[in-house]
């Protein structure tokens, strides 16, 4: 069972990171980095509630999993108007 929650989890994690990559693709930094934020996210959150609930609870654990994965993923996103910054030495 806990193979099918991680498979399932780490899928809805590419497909947030995907989803989010097709949606704002200037706002994300590098595709690379966002394609293996999303699962490895989702993994997180899958393996942090298999542990906190226990075997039996599949679909908690795939939502929690797409929460993490979408938290996570929303800490990437830069400001719509932000441009970067170059310190100016003092």
């Amino acid at each position: 069972m806990l193979f099918w929650e991680a498979l399932g989890s780490a899928l809805i994690g590419l497909v947030i990171a995907y989803g989010a990559l097709h949606r704002l693709p200037r706002r994300l930094p590098a595709r690379r980095l966002v394609l293996s934020t999303g699962p490895a996210a989702a993994l997180l959150g899958a393996l942090l509630t298999h542990t906190v609930l226990g075997s039996g609870h599949t679909a908690a654990v795939l939502v929690v999993a797409l929460g993490f994965a979408a938290a996570l993923l929303s800490l990437l996103i830069r400001p719509a108007g932000a441009r970067r910054r170059r310190s100016v030495p003092a």
